[in-house]
């Protein structure tokens, strides 16, 4: 196959920007549709692509994103994630239409995406899902006694995406019910589907996820794990690799499981298995995801790989030589997700301006971001700001690091969650890397706790913020090049 010329970035925000500086490193021309209401907002941001303005709600429209490309003369689509990124019938239509679709096969990502279609998947595989079961068929008195059977709690799960969108947590028997009806209704509402399903809900899990990565001819690899055990609403906010848990033994048998698993749908590309880990290390498959990662950038800084690069070089058809026993970590790195939200009121969207931004200049920090000063956050995108991941020797380094990074990093006009991701790192628990998926809730007396040495006092923040406003610095500044990445890429890529 040869070189694309012209790739379609089918996607927004942060892993828009991503994947443009990917294809601009290997001389592709990126092109990317924006919504008219963001458009003036993001035209400097991407100085070597073609820019189209659209309408709203092209992200989803398969039919219109396949008729862009081929008015552009694009040779690729690359989804990013969310939106059509775990759409089967969006890469099958870009197969029917001569487009390639930079992801996992369709037939895989049809078979991992349904959530309980990969439970099978993975125990024919030799892999041990959480223990659970399907609704369908059941009568009501036959779905309490599998509940009562498999303990309570239980977690209430869409059969298809992710996000924490379709999910609760049942404590008791007698709500169970109320439960499964809403987690229906959410379903429906976010995937068109009601199908759902119940597991056992692990108590004080850790969330422990592989990244793999398989090449065409069934040869796939493992690139270490992340710990992505720090959530709320069932959405991970801190990522980091390696996990304060794993040791070599686990790490290898997480990853030959997760390898075996690829293997058995003839997965091709990016894709990651999440396990949940019990208190006495034993791990149980959780889901499968067939594209890349929001939290991608902490394995490529660890490993010194570039996983975007990969996924393109490998729908061009190029042979990128990457043995296993030649992967290995280096040093820790933690990712942060920056949101435009309100942590004291549960964590809701706070959509706005953003009058000022400034990130901090300190080596071994990566930001990924579409933000600039005068970026308006819109309530019906996801608010997140940037991505911050820092990069250090070892794991106490890399805490301490961070600490500076989200003390320097300033976001003015919106609520943001950075002083909380700031609690949480100096947690007594987060430290000693004492960790579970109840974190937030556990220690919510510590983490929303009223902290007195803010970067701004709220006078001074609002007296800034005008000054901005008022100077006119709201306006978007002309991005000069590409951003060079943290750390170099290894010598053995190609």
């Amino acid at each position: 196959m040869s070189k694309f010329k012209r790739v379609l970035i089918a996607n927004r925000g942060e892993i828009a920007k991503r994947i443009y500086n990917a294809l601009r490193d290997l001389s592709i021309t990126p092109v990317i549709p924006i919504v008219e209401k963001e458009f003036a907002q993001c035209r400097t941001c991407y100085p070597y692509a073609v820019l189209l303005k659209v309408e709203d709600g092209i992200f989803l429209n398969k039919e219109k994103l396949i008729e862009i490309a081929k008015e552009n003369e694009c040779q690729a689509i690359h989804p990013g994630y969310g939106f059509l990124a775990e759409n089967a019938e969006f890469a099958r239509l870009c197969e029917q239409n001569g487009i390639i679709f930079i992801g996992p096969p369709a037939n895989s990502i049809e078979l991992m995406g349904h959530k309980e279609t990969a439970r099978v998947i993975a125990e024919k595989s030799g892999v041990s899902p959480v223990p659970g079961f399907s609704l369908k068929g059941l009568t009501e008195d036959e779905i309490l006694k599998k509940a009562k059977e498999i303990g309570f709690p239980v977690l209430i799960k869409a059969s298809l995406g992710g996000g924490g969108k379709g999910m609760r947590r049942v404590d008791k028997e007698e709500e169970l019910f109320e439960n499964i009806r809403m987690a229906k209704s959410e379903s429906k509402e976010y995937f068109a589907s009601e199908d759902i399903f119940v597991e056992k809900y692990v108590v004080n899990p850790r969330h422990i996820e592989i990244q793999i990565f398989s090449f065409p001819g069934g040869r796939t690899v493992y690139l270490g794990e992340r710990e992505c055990t720090i959530q709320r609403r069932h959405q991970k906010i801190i990522e980091e690799s390696p996990s304060p848990i794993v040791d070599e033994k686990l790490r290898n048998e997480m990853g030959e499981a997760a390898v075996a698993l690829a293997d058995t749908v003839s997965y091709v590309g990016a894709g990651t298995v999440e396990f949940i880990v019990d208190r006495d290390k034993n791990f149980y498959f959780l889901e499968m995801n067939t594209r890349i990662q929001v939290e991608h950038p902490v394995t490529e800084t660890v490993y010194g790989v570039d996983l975007v690069k990969w996924q393109v070089q490998e729908a061009m058809g190029l042979v990128v030589n990457v043995p296993q026993d030649k992967i290995k970590p280096n040093g820790h790195a933690i990712e942060f997700r920056v949101y435009a939200e309100d942590p004291e009121n549960n964590f809701m969207p706070s959509p706005g301006k953003i009058l000022r931004y400034v990130e901090p200049k300190i080596p071994g920090v990566r930001i990924e971001t579409a933000v600039r000063d005068g970026y308006e956050i819109f309530p019906d995108f996801d608010p997140m700001i940037a991505k911050v991941i820092v990069f250090d020797s070892n794991r106490e380094d890399c805490i301490e690091k961070s600490k500076r990074v989200l003390n320097e990093l300033a976001v003015l006009g919106v609520k943001t969650n950075i002083d909380f991701l700031k609690s949480v790192i100096e947690h007594p628990a987060f430290l000693k890397g004492d960790l579970d998926t109840g974190f937030i809730e556990k220690y919510s007396g510590f983490l929303f706790a009223e902290k007195r040495d803010a970067k701004f006092s709220k006078e001074e923040a609002v007296l800034l913020a005008s000054v901005v406003e008022k100077e006119g610095k709201g306006n978007v500044e002309k991005v000069e090049g590409d951003k060079d990445y943290f750390p170099q890429i290894s010598d053995w890529l190609p």
